[in-house]
């Protein structure tokens, strides 16, 4: 393409899967939408690696900053640390890469959790769209953080029995929630005040930007966003949901390039939705103790089974004569396949939308921050689900016995609590489909905000 007119757009995904993932998607899709645009992708030299060879769309390019800080691969060892890293090595180097970028940078698209990016945006005199990589409840909780300190109602440490069981209704466009469902039960104390002041630096830093990004689709969360666009001066667009709906057209071809294929011929061979696919995340795993449970609680059930445990694939392997287990799977295609009847996942956002995208009822095993939040919404408010993890913490390590008896209630497809789930399933699923369709909100709200991109580099060039 000729880059001496491109509009140039930098995406500075924060280092995580769990963010990376959604702003590759969200830039495939708006590579595709215009070839005019030109897509920088920047991440560390270590991520670089990781993401590989993938196919793109030729105008999108990857670029690299030194690793200036600590491993994928150990990050989970020192969470604070890391993020201390994110937050003060990287802004300078990014910068510097920016001096040598051509043609100049019409627009920055920076994950919320890199407010640092806006800065750099004022310095630059470059607009920053900030996107958000979780529920437009996690960030109308976090912009509503005063009304929960001015209530009494932080910090939290470890709550539990009646004091979680206490529901909060005082938050714009949130239904009401049980404390026990906030984010913050996973934040001490201790950590509290120092967690609060960094969130309210975040949001303030995401309001400050040209626009705000979601990575959800409007009839999702509706009154949440409403609400919010009463009280944010800046444009918000929902553009999601932020996952690789568009490539499942080639899954034939794509499931025979990958070295494990056998996953697949396995489900072909299951009955329709007898399955369920389990995935607990690709960051913070559960305990030893609870890989335990989980394994014979599958087993006692008597469901059928697709795990993707990574490094205890061939531990959990043993024994089992009812499942599969994996080290690793595409997941959103196995959500689709028609033997897969539900998904045990400890409801990150990503894995949230791609089951709601698939209509696939969920068995909600949370682990940290917003995934406590998100297995409400699935529960309570889209009705699409049903706990299987109610506390939290180490210590409060579900047993077998409950394992293997929520599992059953949740996979019997002739029970009336199961229709209706399944019911609600795909009526969330039909509402995700016409979102991203041609003239749909998602659709829509993604060509607005690439029109505002063209015109904010026509106004620069001008």
């Amino acid at each position: 393409m000729d880059t001496t007119s491109a509009v140039h757009l930098v995406a500075l995904p924060y280092p995580g899967r769990g963010h990376i993932n959604p702003m590759m998607n969200l830039c495939k899709l708006l590579a595709s939408s215009d070839d005019s645009l030109l897509i920088t992708f920047v991440v560390t030299e270590e991520w670089l690696g990781f993401i590989g060879s993938a196919p793109t769309p030729p105008n999108l390019l990857f670029r690299s900053i030194p690793n200036v800080i600590p491993s994928e691969l150990v990050r989970g060892a020192d969470i604070a640390g890391f993020v201390h890293a994110v937050d003060t090595k990287m802004e300078a180097p990014f910068e510097r890469l920016l001096e040598g970028l051509e043609p100049k940078v019409s627009c920055i698209v920076a994950d919320t959790y890199m407010p640092w990016a806006v800065t750099v945006g004022r310095r630059w005199n470059v607009a920053v769209a900030s996107l958000w990589p979780m529920a437009p409840s996690m960030f109308s909780i976090s912009y509503h953080l005063d009304l929960f300190k001015s209530n009494g109602h932080f910090p939290i440490d470890e709550l539990s029995g009646e004091g979680g069981e206490e529901r909060v209704n005082y938050i714009p466009g949130i239904s009401s929630i049980r404390l026990a469902d906030l984010p913050f039960t996973s934040v001490s104390a201790k950590k509290g005040e120092a967690v609060l002041r960094r969130i309210l630096g975040i949001i303030s830093f995401s309001t400050e930007s040209h626009c705000l990004l979601f990575t959800s689709f409007h009839g999702l969360e509706k009154h949440v966003t409403d609400s919010l666009r009463t009280k944010i001066r800046i444009p918000i667009y929902h553009v999601g949901p932020t996952i690789p709906y568009m490539t499942l057209q080639d899954m034939p071809q794509r499931a025979m390039e990958h070295p494990n294929p056998d996953y697949f011929d396995w489900l072909d061979s299951q009955p329709k939705s007898s399955v369920l696919y389990v995935s607990l995340g690709s960051f913070l795993s559960v305990s030893g103790p609870q890989m335990d449970e989980i394994a014979n609680g599958l087993q006692a059930s008597g469901v059928r089974f697709l795990w993707v445990a990574r490094g205890d694939a061939t531990r959990l392997q043993e024994g089992s004569n009812m499942g599969l287990v994996v080290p690793w799977c595409d997941q959103l295609r196995v959500l689709c396949h028609s033997a897969v009847g539900g998904f045990l996942t400890h409801c990150g956002w990503n894995s949230t939308m791609e089951s709601v995208y698939a209509g696939v009822p969920m068995l909600t095993f949370p682990l940290l921050w917003d995934q406590i939040t998100n297995a409400k919404l699935i529960v309570e408010d889209w009705k699409v689900g049903l706990r299987l993890k109610q506390g939290f913490g180490e210590k409060n390590v579900v047993q077998r016995q409950e394992i293997a008896q929520t599992v059953k209630r949740f996979m019997d497809l002739v029970g009336d609590e199961s229709k209706e789930l399944r019911r609600r399933a795909r009526e969330m699923k039909e509402i995700c489909e016409r979102a991203v369709e041609k003239g749909g909100s998602s659709e829509t709200n993604l060509r607005a905000f690439v029109k505002e991109i063209v015109q904010g580099h026509k106004n620069q060039s001008s």
